[in-house]
């Protein structure tokens, strides 16, 4: 399993872990941005993190990885291919409702393994644990790179991470960095805000 200041490394030389002022997906304002993506851009650092999923659950007979697209497809491929198992992931229908497509097929029974990059509010795991369930399977844990809830959320099911951050944010109207004035606010993620 690899340490927390490894993962720390490989977080900040891979250009995943910054420093600014952001504004996130929710609306709200932070001194530091994860940005995941760059994880699977480059396979040293992939291999390296999904390898320490796998050791997490290595135990749990997994038979099936899903995540969720976009964040989680690279994801889902590489952890499979430590657990010998397949993978897939689960996309947003025209009304944004998460779907299985693409003639993926949860067998009943299958225990499935759930996988993000990065889990903040947890949204996007909870609909493909739904997806799962509805479907026949056993949700066995769910895994993620990156924790930003500080371990303060709850599944239902065992949830481990590599990297566990507790990474603060503000209400615009409270923002100390708007207040400072002196950095400018950057929206560096791919979601647009309404």
């Amino acid at each position: 399993m690899l340490k927390v200041n490894r993962a720390t490394e490989i977080l900040k030389e891979a250009g995943v872990l910054l420093e600014g002022h952001f504004l996130l997906t929710s609306g709200r304002h932070s001194n530091k941005y994860l940005q995941c993506a760059k994880i699977f851009q480059n396979t040293k650092y992939s291999e390296e993190l999904c390898a320490d999923l796998y050791d997490k659950y290595k135990s749990d007979d997994i038979q099936l990885v899903v995540g969720p697209a976009m964040g989680a497809v690279q994801m889902a491929y590489e952890v499979s291919r430590y657990f010998g198992c397949e993978n897939f992931f689960t996309e947003r229908d025209e009304n944004g409702k998460m779907q299985l497509r693409r003639g993926f097929e949860i067998k009943p029974g299958q225990r499935v393994l759930v996988v993000e990059d990065v889990v903040t509010t947890g949204g996007s795991v909870r609909e493909v644990i739904d997806l799962v369930i509805d479907n026949g399977g056993v949700v066995a844990g769910v895994g993620s790179i990156v924790d930003r809830t500080g371990g303060n959320i709850d599944f239902g099911v065992p949830f481990k991470a590599v990297y566990c951050a507790s990474v603060q944010s503000w209400e615009q109207s409270e923002c100390p960095l708007c207040k400072e004035g002196e950095i400018e606010l950057v929206k560096p993620g791919s979601r647009k805000i309404k």
